[in-house]
């Protein structure tokens, strides 16, 4: 087995997408193309994942509550973000659906820098480079990616928010 030199952002960003998929007959080719990844990419981000115990020896299923812990309590160390300058991009954590039906965020949004996007507001570094294009035309993994986000980058009364609606898609 492979020696583990950590997770990678790339890491979360698949496991998400595998999860958003709803289904265990997934290739690694499919969410390589979904994710605007190579395969070898994806590979490794499971391989990594496999020696974390985030996702099962067959690279099939997701260890959901292990993973849910890790998103919820160790996320935002492993992979911190710092709102940057106001740019035009896509909603993402309490600016977005659906932390942003609890939350008004005011003049505060949070935005991935995405020169296409539809809002301006603080860049949020995605977790990956190819976010705001893989989210498209998935609205599940969007809202993953959201609540994720907003582990990263969210008060308590928002993580608390996000805790309960990342139970609903899990």
């Amino acid at each position: 087995m492979k020696k583990h030199n950590g997770m990678r952002p790339q890491d979360v960003f698949v496991l998400l997408k595998i999860i958003s998929m709803k289904n265990s007959n997934w290739l690694n080719i499919d969410v390589a193309r979904a994710l605007k990844l190579s395969p070898s990419e994806v590979s490794e981000a499971i391989n990594r994942s496999i020696i974390a115990k985030l996702i099962d020896g067959k690279k099939r299923i997701v260890h959901i509550n292990s993973f849910k812990e890790f998103l919820i309590y160790g996320l935002k160390y492993v992979f911190p973000v710092i709102p940057g300058s106001i740019v035009r991009g896509i909603p993402t954590a309490h600016s977005a659906p659906p932390i942003s039906e609890y939350i008004s965020s005011g003049d505060e949004k949070y935005v991935w820098p995405y020169a296409r996007g539809s809002q301006r507001g603080q860049a949020i570094e995605p977790l990956y480079k190819t976010v705001p294009e893989a989210v498209r035309d998935d609205k599940l993994f969007y809202e993953l990616l959201v609540i994720t986000d907003t582990f990263r980058v969210g008060r308590a009364r928002e993580i608390k928010i996000a805790i309960e609606e990342l139970n609903k898609r899990l």
